[in-house]
């Protein structure tokens, strides 16, 4: 008896320290086989993608990734359409709209076309190095799509697609967007539409776990431009002469170190040039600058970034930075401009951290840990920041890898099909469950 009891306990044991039992359906059971059963084609599918090169600028690269994105979402049932935006001197995006059945959540699937890898760069070729897929967009965004395609198919095999409305909306500029008001008008419209929002850049990653993301930050530019009183060097910070303006910019922009921070802001100076003149290219890319070691400089430019969590921490900067260029020097005086069609913020709210819960209910039913919600200064801006204000999100449903934007820029392969499961059990529920609008 006392053997029995023994075994007994080592098997209560046992039971306590293994994991959940998985929670899923018989089509959720076959949307993780498809997944696997379709591992290898999903793979030779973004090979492909990524050796089209598909560079912001290379109009003719991005239309032929975005047919390449046709020929697999139409034969799901998705009417696809190409949103020309030549006119404002970018390629154009692939909308693809899936009507369903039911009465669910309609949602909104973003990812990119395009890459910062334009056809002068040398890196233009998929390897696979074991686990590894090496090339350009390999994570960001081709192995997105490549999860979005994956996922779709295997919703399509489990018939949970028929049910769902859903719009995949491919943006061909994400990497150097061009005017917002034409490039990003769809998107928004997109974005009213929707219940949910799901964005499909790479998953983030912290010590070696998955994380949910559930906010990301703005991008905005600034410029600052000083004119000072020019003279001889002699008199430099001297009554008549003055301070000259490179030690105003310097002035400002340790005061813009010193007295703008706050939690999750950060703002970066990423050109600066001043002398006797200076002068902004048109591309605001560079500054020519001349001057002399005798001579007090009469003019600077500086050029940065800013990026903040809400509406509201981008009115209390900008008002911030407004006052300390205000405060002049002697001789000199400064004005500051911010660019009028930054990247809006996704700020973390509530509606996104329930679509966390949800994902993390996913997690749970497939025997993974839970995902813990990643603070927003590690991560860029992007396309679900144009629907923000109007729908709840969850970003970085693609799959891990690193190196994004260099030739050091891999993929996780294996996290392509495990993204691919949470996506399409996750969306498959959505669709199902009662839209609140």
């Amino acid at each position: 008896m006392s053997f029995l009891i023994r075994t007994l306990c080592a098997v209560f044991a046992l039971a306590l320290s293994a994991p959940a039992t998985a929670q899923l359906n018989t089509a959720e059971q076959r949307m993780i086989q498809t997944v696997d059963a379709e591992q290898q084609r999903t793979v030779t599918m973004l090979e492909r993608w990524v050796n089209q090169n598909s560079g912001t600028m290379n109009f003719p690269g991005v239309k032929a990734v975005g047919e390449m994105l046709r020929a697999e979402l139409a034969p799901l049932g998705f009417k696809v359409e190409w949103i020309d935006i030549r006119a404002a001197n970018r390629a154009g995006h692939i909308v693809a709209r899936h009507k369903g059945n039911g009465r669910g959540m309609r949602l909104l699937l973003i990812g990119h076309l395009d890459t910062v890898f334009e056809p002068d760069s040398p890196f233009q070729r998929w390897t696979r190095e074991g686990d590894l897929g090496h090339g350009p967009g390999a994570v960001d965004n081709k192995g997105g799509m490549a999860v979005i395609i994956a996922a779709l198919r295997a919703m399509k095999a489990a018939r949970t697609l028929n049910k769902a409305d859903i719009t995949v909306f491919l943006t061909g500029d994400e990497e150097d967007a061009g005017p917002l008001e034409i490039t990003r008008r769809d998107l928004v419209a997109a974005g009213k539409w929707a219940d949910v929002a799901l964005d499909f850049e790479g998953l983030a990653q912290l010590d070696g776990r998955d994380m949910g993301s559930v906010a990301r930050r703005s991008s905005d530019e600034w410029t600052l431009v000083v004119a000072a009183r020019s003279g001889h060097s002699s008199g430099i910070l001297g009554p008549t002469a003055g301070a000259g303006a490179i030690y105003e910019a310097a002035r400002i922009i340790d005061a813009f170190r010193r007295e703008v921070p706050e939690d999750k802001l950060t703002f970066n100076v990423g050109l600066i040039g001043g002398g006797t003149t200076a002068a902004l290219a048109k591309d605001n890319l560079s500054i020519t600058a001349t001057g002399k070691t005798n001579v007090i400089a009469g003019a600077a430019i500086a050029r940065g970034d800013l990026r903040a969590i809400s509406a509201e921490q981008i009115a209390r900067a900008q008002a911030k930075m407004r006052s300390i260029v205000a405060q002049s020097l002697p001789g000199a005086r400064a004005e500051i401009t911010f660019a009028p069609d930054g990247y809006p913020p996704m700020a973390p709210t509530e509606g996104n951290r329930a679509l966390l819960r949800r994902l993390n209910e996913v997690n749970r039913d497939l025997g993974l840990p839970e995902m813990a919600e990643l603070d927003p200064v590690r991560r860029g801006a992007a396309d679900i920041s144009f629907v923000a204000r109007d729908v709840d999100g969850l970003a970085g449903l693609g799959p891990g890898g690193s190196g994004s934007h260099s030739p050091r820029e891999r993929v996780d392969i294996p996290s392509i099909s495990l993204q691919a499961k949470r996506a399409a059990i996750l969306m498959s529920r959505l669709a199902r469950a009662r839209r609140r609008r």
